[in-house]
């Protein structure tokens, strides 16, 4: 394959053809090795964007991105994982991983940062002091090896090519290649050395697929390379018209999860997504016989203590504080400015521009314009009032947490134009699907 002229093989896919695994492997390797140029790698993304991919050449190009570097192995098993493709309220995996760990699975989760008007993992991590998102390698196998579990950002020897590959993408127009997205998001989880997988696929006015048709689509190629690649993996696809849970921001968002992990208290769809998510993972990793009994092994992790046990030890290990579900009020950061949002009329809370909530959080400073802007960790949304929940006129639909007066205001009007009342309503089903 080293004779192959990387524009031969641009040119087969812009007029339709099929690449070998060889052929798109030695791409790959191009990519890696600086031989594919910049405007040669933008080329065929287009071409791809175009005329699209077989599901060989998905999992083709999926298993060279994870081997273009390290993929991790682990001592002990089963391995799995979770990836959500964003939402609003969505603090599931600081809730999922330990839960799993205590439920006998090894859990290294591989998450990200904020990316458009959704919240990312890693900047609530950032909210609790001196938690290490970006650990070395052997503090991270350290880490997994006793406690079962760790929620990490990518190492830098993870799927190096996919690093490079989206950085073109980001300016030739083809991030939103189906294909291209596949392979991105499974090239780095399936680099983590997971044997199982489950997905979280978003859909909705807050999501980036607000059809539920698209988000099938994404869910099915998901989950076809995913199991093509050898990983056992299904996925849910769950709504997201409405927040998950009732805060969205860095610092809130943990405390929810601290809230859910202790049982202090448990916002009913946050929990039962933790819950459907958790089931379907123990499943494919062969630690429960059905949905319904892996269900009732992570609401036993939960109810007895075993998940927030793991919790404390993951934040603890990777630098947090060994105090920090004991005096998670004093750890973690509050904002200067509280403001209520009122209901303009009474009625019933009937559901919110959900996309337009993430964008308030981002204008008090809570999530990124730019990719190198600073985030405020303490500012965002609490007490959003659930779809169904009855309100007087004036009463609080949701707090706004701000840095200062003038941002306080604009999200509450913000707030208060994205929340929908009605004489009637009631929540729909949160999860919409199930791919496997």
């Amino acid at each position: 394959m080293g004779t192959v002229l990387y524009q031969e093989l641009i040119r087969r896919k812009r007029d339709g053809g099929t690449l070998s695994g060889a052929e798109i492997a030695s791409l790959v390797g191009g990519i890696t090795s600086g031989g594919v140029s910049d405007a040669q790698l933008g080329a065929f993304a287009m071409a791809v964007v175009l005329r699209g991919m077989e599901l060989s050449e998905r999992v083709a190009l999926t298993e060279a991105m994870r081997d273009s570097g390290e993929v991790l192995a682990w001592a002990r098993g089963p391995v799995v994982d979770k990836h959500s493709t964003g939402g609003i309220g969505d603090t599931v995996s600081l809730v999922l991983a330990p839960a799993l760990a205590a439920c006998g699975a090894v859990v290294p989760m591989i998450s990200g940062r904020g990316l458009g008007h959704t919240g990312g993992t890693l900047d609530k991590l950032g909210a609790i002091p001196g938690y290490d998102v970006t650990p070395d390698a052997a503090l991270m196998r350290r880490v997994v090896d006793q406690v079962g579990c760790a929620i990490i950002g990518q190492t830098g020897t993870l799927a190096p090519a996919d690093r490079r590959f989206y950085a073109v993408r980001d300016v030739t127009a083809t991030v939103e290649s189906r294909d291209l997205i596949t392979a991105s998001i499974l090239s780095k989880k399936l680099a983590a050395g997971i044997g199982a997988l489950v997905l979280d696929v978003k859909c909705g006015n807050g999501a980036f697929m607000p059809d539920l048709a698209a988000a099938e689509g994404l869910a099915r190629a998901l989950v076809e390379v995913a199991n093509g690649a050898g990983c056992p993996t299904s996925a849910l696809i769950t709504d997201m018209n409405a927040p998950l849970a009732a805060a969205a921001g860095n610092a809130l968002e943990v405390a929810v999860a601290v809230d859910t992990l202790t049982g202090r208290a448990r916002d009913p769809r946050l929990y039962a997504l933790t819950l459907a998510l958790g089931a379907e993972a123990l499943v494919r990793a062969g630690l429960a016989e059905s949905a319904a009994e892996g269900q009732d092994r992570m609401a036993a992790a939960l109810d007895s203590g075993a998940a927030a046990e793991r919790f404390a030890q993951m934040v603890a290990a990777l630098g947090g504080p060994a105090d920090f579900l004991e005096r998670v009020a004093h750890h973690l950061p509050t904002a200067p400015v509280i403001r209520t949002v009122p209901a303009p009329v009474a009625g019933v809370v009937a559901g919110y521009d959900t996309r337009a909530l993430g964008l308030a959080v981002i204008g008090l400073g809570g999530g990124r314009r730019q990719a190198d802007d600073r985030i405020d960790l303490r500012v965002g949304l609490s007490q959003i009032a659930a779809v169904g929940q009855a309100v007087n006129a004036g009463d609080p639909v949701a707090l706004v947490h701000a840095a200062e007066d003038a941002s306080a205001a604009r999200a509450v009007a913000e707030v208060a134009a994205a929340c929908r009342i009605a004489e009637s309503a009631s929540a729909g089903p949160l999860v919409l699907g199930r791919i496997a």
